[in-house]
């Protein structure tokens, strides 16, 4: 299969047409960024991190009935996914208080949420991603209602296999963030990546972050953290 010309450049990533109309190939990056853009950076090494932890998750949420957009890493840095159109959504899964929301709602950071919470957000960098809720969804049709219901469970289901997988591996899953894809027969599936890019990882034990995080908040030991998950999930240095 042969790969062509690059359709998308994101912040973390760039995603190319290949010979086959139905699939897409996933470049991971190095670059970093947070608050928008607004910050920029490099971290050594997180494209392939990324990729490889995410993938690791697919096949493993795949396994639990989660259907995804992976098909089979090709490269370090390089994965074959479906050609999906992504929803104009960013699902935000939360177990416990963190960034924005603790902020928000004036939460210690590291207060356990009494419920999950779902928040969605309208993916729009030029309007800061302004969350939304079910009615302004379904009101501006960024989903439809059996989408949005599908959403939710996938969500909720997500959270609760990935919360146990890490807890096993001494990671406390704080948050994390999802994006959906709709095929081209119409299959809602999970797409984008779940990453320490994606997600905030914090030690069982000692609370230390295991994320981007480092990063947003100029920590140190940022490409520390990245190799730190990748060993805990797959054993590797």
């Amino acid at each position: 299969m042969d790969k062509l010309e690059m359709l998308y450049e994101g912040k973390a990533k760039k995603v190319y047409k290949t010979s086959d109309p139905d699939k897409y190939i996933v470049d991971y990056k190095d670059d970093a960024t947070a608050f928008n853009g607004l910050k920029k950076g490099t971290i050594t090494g997180k494209g392939v991190i990324n990729n490889r932890v995410t993938n690791h998750l697919m096949k493993l949420l795949e396994g639990h009935g989660i259907p995804t957009h992976f098909i089979s890493q090709l490269s370090q840095r390089e994965t074959l996914v479906k050609k999906v159109g992504i929803l104009p959504l960013e699902v935000i899964v939360r177990n416990v208080a963190a960034g924005s929301l603790a902020k928000r709602l004036g939460l210690e950071e590291g207060t356990r949420m009494k419920k999950t919470v779902l928040e969605f957000c309208y993916k729009c960098d030029a309007l800061d991603d302004p969350m939304v809720n079910r009615y302004h969804i379904l009101a501006m049709e960024y989903a439809d209602e059996e989408q949005l219901d599908k959403i939710c469970e996938y969500s909720l289901k997500i959270n609760d296999i990935l919360s146990q997988y890490l807890k096993d591996v001494g990671i406390e899953l704080i948050d994390f963030k999802l994006e959906y894809g709709v095929t081209d027969d119409g299959e809602l599936v999970l797409a984008d990546e779940i990453s320490p890019d994606t997600c905030r990882f914090w030690d069982i034990k000692t609370h230390e972050k295991l994320d981007k995080d480092r990063f947003r908040r100029d920590m140190g030991g940022v490409e520390d953290a990245y190799k730190e998950i990748l060993f805990r999930l797959m054993g590797e240095a």
